[in-house]
């Protein structure tokens, strides 16, 4: 074996020069690692005794990816590039040996090599998409020429990962390996390519594919078409199917030039940025600073649930997709019935979706119980409860509760905005008492808001971190705040949406602002879905609200075909006069002559109170870092993932501003804007958030 740097090393077996890198976690495509192949290839090419040669990884994975620590940096070393045609142009036939993941940048480069053989475990892709760019080494112009151009837009476009018996299918690789040596199939397969002296294949070369989808633009007008919605407001995927166009009707080389200049503008433009900070952002929530390393984890075998409502039965879900029992509670029978069809129900939705199979339903089904009696949760490593939002029913049933749970039980309280402190001072136990926030449907959405009560354990925070992780969800651990960190910012944005439609904007007009801005619909539309009377009282209306006005006139949203917005029979909203009177007859009552607002003050007006809020909530202590604001709001109220989040929104349009309108709404509306210290203090500095450092502890509950 030959050192050929300290990631990379040659091997010489039966005729064939084995490239070996070894790079730590991932084999990224740093400059070591471009350094190692590159020599490596001009080692083998040298090396008489080798015929041909195979590129292969040690570690747990195939090169994954482009090193994105390198992005933004002066470059160094070899380029990405010259490694290719190093590869590409190798006068002995190249075998890429494939294991763990190859994506990105990694399968750009098997992509040159000319031949692949992947283990059944691998999984290959181009998922720049998701960092807002397109794959920059090529895979535009050679994925289509190997797989087609209708599976390439799929692949590049969604990003996602395909299983080597798939990508054996559709020909992205030419031989599956045994699991356990994939070494000795990589180097039978160069040998027999020698032996049976077969020409070495160049992707750039192969137009067969393309030219025939050359005479069908309609594929790719269908292709926009039919995913117009999931791409709105994305740059990336609108270059990649530019690109994915340029293979089918331009030559190799203009089409590599094009799909350099589309990279580069993505690179250097705000989607990207924003994608990147989030990506970070998402690994870093993870990390919780102060946290003891060795804090035990509770060994949790069965959770129990307190509710079978759908947020009870949508919690319940998250355990019994990764085999772990529940145990729900109710008062009623009816109730509990219910929620346990409720559950069936969901799965046989998924399964007729195909994302389930049948059998699956009755293996999960077969975890769950149910009863009456919260006796039956003295069994249960993990208590959730999922009742009413009373502050009074919640501390009685963690009173109830304490007597009832184990000792070494966590005991957590889905509450969305209720101060947990008070809640585990109901128990002899307030280091077992967590908050567990998850968003509706809680078998749908990602996010889980975990809430450190002042006496929280470090063992319960780790269980309840890592039980996330296993469940799927990404977690974010805050303070006690009321509204903790994503209903304390959404209650600014609604205060001003409502505020902005008495002063002469109208609802659909906020709507198409913050739609325009990216978010899947405007605050009305979504109240309108989720119903207005939800929490209203009819009996305990007195029309003092414009929402009461609205119940008490039957438009409850969508459901009633009318809420702020008149509905047809397929739910299509169409603005509504009746509403826009209501609003006008509102807004005489408090003395508001209507003016014309401009959308860029319903954006400012909407958008610059969250980033204060967000200050506020980083100056309280009540978040660890700015970017965990930013994985709350992209994963639990739709943020859009290309602005990256109301913190790093804040930076990019900078913080002076933000602080700047900030004053000016506060001169002309009111102390509701005044500007947080924070905020000041970072401007006055020349300083950002992200310049902050994590915050170990958060503070008691400030009210």
């Amino acid at each position: 074996m030959v050192r050929i740097n300290d990631v990379t090393s040659y091997t010489h077996i039966d005729g064939v020069g084995v490239i070996v890198l070894n790079s730590p976690p991932v084999n990224a495509l740093s400059a070591a690692v471009r350094d190692g192949i590159h020599a490596g290839v001009r080692q083998a090419i040298a090396d008489a005794h080798a015929s041909a040669i195979v590129l292969r990884c040690d570690g747990n994975t195939f090169i994954a990816g482009a090193d994105i620590r390198e992005f933004g940096k002066p470059p160094a070393g070899v380029g990405l590039g010259e490694v290719q045609r190093a590869l590409e142009e190798s006068p002995k036939p190249v075998v890429a040996a494939m294991h763990g993941t190859a994506l990105g940048g990694g399968l750009e480069v098997a992509l040159v090599c000319h031949w692949r053989i992947a283990v059944p475990s691998a999984k290959l892709g181009l998922p720049e998409v998701g960092i807002g760019l397109l794959p920059g080494a090529g895979g535009t112009q050679r994925l289509p020429r190997i797989v087609g151009p209708e599976v390439a837009l799929e692949l590049m476009t969604s990003g996602a990962q395909v299983e080597a018996a798939d990508a054996l299918r559709i020909g992205l690789i030419d031989e599956l390996a045994p699991e356990d040596d994939l070494q000795g199939a990589a180097v039978a397969l160069a040998k027999r390519v020698v032996a049976e002296k077969r020409p070495l294949r160049k992707l750039r070369d192969q137009n067969d594919k393309v030219e025939a989808a050359r005479g069908n633009p309609e594929l790719v007008a269908a292709f926009r078409k039919a995913n117009a919605k999931k791409f709105r407001g994305f740059a990336a995927p609108e270059k990649i199917v530019q690109c994915v166009e340029a293979a089918v009707n331009l030559p190799f080389d203009e089409g590599l030039k094009l799909e350099r200049k589309l990279f580069v503008e993505l690179m250097q433009g705000e989607q990207s940025a924003a994608q990147r900070h989030y990506f970070f952002a998402s690994r870093q929530a993870w990390k919780v600073p102060g946290l003891k390393k060795d804090a035990a984890i509770v060994p949790v075998q069965t959770v129990g649930v307190i509710g079978a409502g759908t947020m009870g039965a949508g919690i319940a879900m998250n355990f019994l997709n990764v085999g772990i029992p529940v145990h729900i509670v109710e008062t009623r029978q009816e109730a509990l019935d219910r929620g346990l069809a409720t559950i069936r129900t969901n799965y046989g939705n998924t399964a007729k979706k195909g994302r389930l199979e049948v059998g699956a339903i009755e293996e999960r089904m077969a975890l769950v119980t149910g009863s009456l009696e919260l006796q039956d949760l003295s069994g249960c490593e993990l208590v959730i409860e999922a009742v009413f939002e009373d502050m009074e029913v919640k501390k009685h049933l963690f009173g109830r509760l304490d007597r009832v749970a184990k000792a070494g039980a966590i005991l957590a309280s889905n509450t969305s905005a209720l101060d947990l402190n008070q809640i585990a001072s109901a128990t002899a136990r307030p280091e077992s008492v967590i908050g567990l926030h998850f968003f509706s449907p809680a078998n749908v959405m990602k996010l889980l808001e975990i809430v450190r009560g002042d006496q929280t354990s470090d063992s319960v925070i780790a269980t309840s971190m890592q039980l996330a992780r296993k469940i799927g969800k990404v977690a974010v651990l805050v303070g006690v705040c009321p509204g903790f960190v994503g209903n304390r910012i959404l209650g600014q944005r609604q205060r001003e949406a409502n505020q902005l439609i008495f002063e002469g904007a109208t609802p659909w007009a906020v709507d198409r602002v913050l739609y325009d801005f990216g978010f899947p619909m405007g605050p009305f539309a979504m109240s309108d879905l989720a119903g207005l009377d939800l929490g209203w009282n009819k009996d305990k209306s007195t029309g003092a609200t414009l929402r009461e006005v609205l119940c008490e006139m039957g438009r409850r949203g969508q459901k009633t075909g009318a809420g702020f917005y008149d509905y047809d029979g397929q739910r299509t909203a169409q603005p509504s006069q009746l509403v826009e009177g209501v609003i006008r007859d509102f807004a005489r009552k408090k003395g508001i002559a209507p003016r014309q607002v401009s959308d860029d003050e319903i954006l400012e007006r909407c958008i610059y109170p969250m980033i204060n809020e967000g200050a506020k909530i980083l100056q309280e202590g009540v978040a660890v870092r700015a970017s965990d604001i930013d994985v709350v709001w992209i994963n639990g109220y739709g943020w859009p993932v290309y602005r990256g989040g109301p913190m790093h929104y804040g930076e990019r349009i900078g913080l002076p501003k933000v602080l700047s309108g900030m004053r000016e709404f506060e001169a002309r509306h009111g102390p509701q804007f005044k500007p947080a210290k924070l905020l000041e203090e970072l401007v006055a500095s020349g300083r950002k958030f992200s310049d902050l450092s994590p915050l170990a502890r958060t503070p008691a509950f400030q009210a």
